[in-house]
């Protein structure tokens, strides 16, 4: 892994569900290590808790495994995703204890389990006579993702967790289990904190407190496999969902939040693809990646790069652009009804591209081309669709599977997992896309993010395009990551 990615993994692994913790004037991330082993079950323990820590999201110091998985036959033989809390001197880390072994044809019974700190995020201590599986009620296979919380100091603490009923409908029996304890030990069973009846689970549940309002986030663990949120007035509900309701799409999975110093932000991590290919299927696990939340007016939250990142390439340098295949000089003129695009310079492998454009009524469609070739042809693509709303991330060629014109694989209008609704009105907008190596983000207007693979497009030019309508670039720069 580069000394220079922001898009953080170890050297040996990728990121799984990222726990993230603000103690002592840093953001601890805590994360499942995916170290892809042959055969996962087979080893003398499973998969562990690492740690990174930071103070930027841009530089990155690595603490290496700091909850181990337990042998062979332990409940906690997997370590999966929990949550960490501070009480008084304290610290406490609660996770998901699995194991492979243990369960029934069903599956494997998952367990919560704790651990103790005595102030150091590095250093902890199991506590297995604290470990309880579900309740009656609840099936045991799904009794996972501990998050701890209060919803004022003097509040009993409050479990909630990605759990379903024993008895309902497979894919609707998801709930937010919910407990509460006086001392972080002994748990009792309360009303579930969220009931659907819409999904299969819930996955890696936070709860917290902002500008008066209550926010419920969860990754939606279905087809869509994105992370949303609903908003309340109260702790307990009723949880009400917004227009935009996701935080970004299918590349930026089990995202969870974190306060520090009056800010908030999302860290989750980007899916690798099968093969190292746009066409592969995604995977479990990744690279770390981070946004940052602003509040709105209703409870809904807008997503943008941290300004450290942003402020990480200072080096902006304006992109010239020649018009291809008889396009205007100049964008902003020339005729309305076509596709036309201006090729520019070419793009470095760590980057960032920043746009600030003024679009007209009614057009149709603008963009960015990512690694472009020379002629515009073969590139990843960031189509902006103002008619639809959205934002769609797509490539060129996407392959053949025969050799005639309309035998292309993959006849879609886009990367189809890889689109978000957003907000555009004629007029300004800005378009800023990170670019470290294989990953990347997209954000317009400081408020919708989209997070990216691109194996096959990794050398090439910047491009900026029109479809059907106009556009006049105001500003347009790409700016290199250096070696910090």
């Amino acid at each position: 892994m580069s000394d220079n990615a922001l898009h953080w993994r170890p050297a040996s692994g990728y990121v799984g569900d990222v726990i993230p913790f603000s103690h002592a004037g840093r953001i601890w991330l805590f994360y499942l290590l995916d170290e892809r082993p042959d055969d996962p079950t087979a080893g003398p323990s499973g998969m562990p808790w690492a740690l990174v820590s930071t103070t930027d999201f841009v530089h990155y110091t690595d603490h290496g495994v700091v909850l181990p998985g337990g042998d062979r036959d332990a409940v906690d033989f997997d370590c999966y995703t929990g949550s960490v809390i501070a009480d008084g001197d304290q610290l406490h880390l609660f996770y998901t204890g699995h194991n492979p072994r243990r369960g029934t044809p069903d599956g494997a019974f998952q367990v919560v389990c704790h651990a103790t700190s005595d102030g150091d995020p590095t250093q902890w201590k199991k506590q297995p006579e604290h470990t309880f599986g579900a309740p009656p009620g609840y099936l045991p296979q799904d009794w996972r993702d501990p998050f701890v919380f209060r919803s004022a100091p003097n509040e009993p603490w409050q479990m909630v967790l990605a759990a379903r009923h024993a008895n309902g409908l497979d894919r609707r029996s998801g709930v937010v289990a919910r407990l509460t304890s006086r001392d972080l030990e002994r748990w009792t069973l309360a009303e579930p904190l969220w009931e659907p009846h819409r999904f299969i689970t819930q996955e890696c549940p936070d709860v917290f407190e902002w500008g008066g309002w209550w926010y419920l986030v969860y990754s939606e663990f279905s087809d869509a496999f994105q992370t949303r949120y609903r908003v309340a007035r109260r702790p307990d509900g009723p949880w009400q969902a917004r227009s935009r309701d996701t935080v970004d799409g299918r590349a930026f999975y089990a995202t969870k939040s974190v306060a520090h110093q009056g800010r908030r932000f999302f860290v989750g991590w980007i899916p690798t693809k099968q093969g190292e290919s746009d066409a592969g299927a995604w995977q479990w696990a990744g690279g770390l990646a981070v946004l940052e939340a602003r509040q709105e007016d209703d409870g809904s939250l807008a997503f943008a790069l941290p300004a450290e990142i942003v402020e990480a390439h200072p080096d902006k340098r304006p992109v010239s652009l020649k018009p291809l295949d008889g396009a205007a000089s100049e964008p902003g003129q020339g005729a309305a009804d076509r596709y036309a695009a201006w090729i520019g310079d070419r793009l470095p492998d760590r980057c960032l591209v920043e746009l600030t454009v003024d679009v007209a009524a009614d057009t149709q469609a603008f963009g960015l081309l990512l690694h472009s070739s020379a002629d515009g042809e073969e590139a990843a693509v960031i189509r902006i669709e103002p008619q639809r709303e959205r934002i769609v991330f797509d490539r060129w060629p996407r392959g053949r599977t025969g050799p005639a014109q309309w035998q292309a694989d993959g006849d879609v209008p886009h990367a189809v997992e890889l689109e978000r609704p957003c907000p555009l009105p004629p007029g300004r907008h800005t378009v800023q896309v990170l670019l470290d190596g294989t990953t990347g983000q997209v954000v317009v207007d400081h408020r919708v993010a989209m997070s990216f693979r691109l194996y096959d497009h990794r050398h090439g030019h910047l491009a900026l395009f029109v479809t059907d309508g106009a556009i006049a670039p105001l500003n347009l720069t790409a700016a290199p990551r250096h070696p910090s």
